[in-house]
């Protein structure tokens, strides 16, 4: 499975950024598929994924601000992300998880810069 991350970039705090990532490849018992963030020096933390139940979990500290959004058919997932603070800087990375959590791939990752 190989996936492809895209939207990244430079905005300023309050503006707005859309993220894609697809999947592609043998895909096999879908379990789960999102975003996590990373930025230097600190781990790698969930952002938002959502669940072949239909369920989506978001962190805390993006709930009311992004939205995950999925084309199940399609394999591709997009990340929404409105009122952009300083903090939500990182490199955002694209994750899917198949067969209850058997396989784990991750893709290259997108840096978002929020700065005025």
């Amino acid at each position: 499975v190989q996936l492809q991350a895209s939207g990244g970039g430079l905005v300023q705090p309050g503006g707005s950024l859309k993220l894609s990532c697809t999947a592609s490849g043998s895909i096999y018992s879908f379990t789960a598929m999102g975003w996590y963030r990373q930025v230097p020096g600190k781990e790698r933390e969930l952002v938002a994924t959502t669940t072949s139940g239909g369920g989506t979990v978001y962190a805390d500290s993006v709930k009311g601000r992004f939205t995950l959004s999925r084309d199940g058919a399609k394999n591709i997932i997009w990340l929404q992300m409105d009122g952009l603070k300083v903090d939500d800087t990182a490199v955002y990375y694209c994750n899917m998880i198949t067969s209850g959590g058997n396989y784990n791939y991750w893709g290259q990752g997108t840096l978002v810069t929020v700065s005025s």
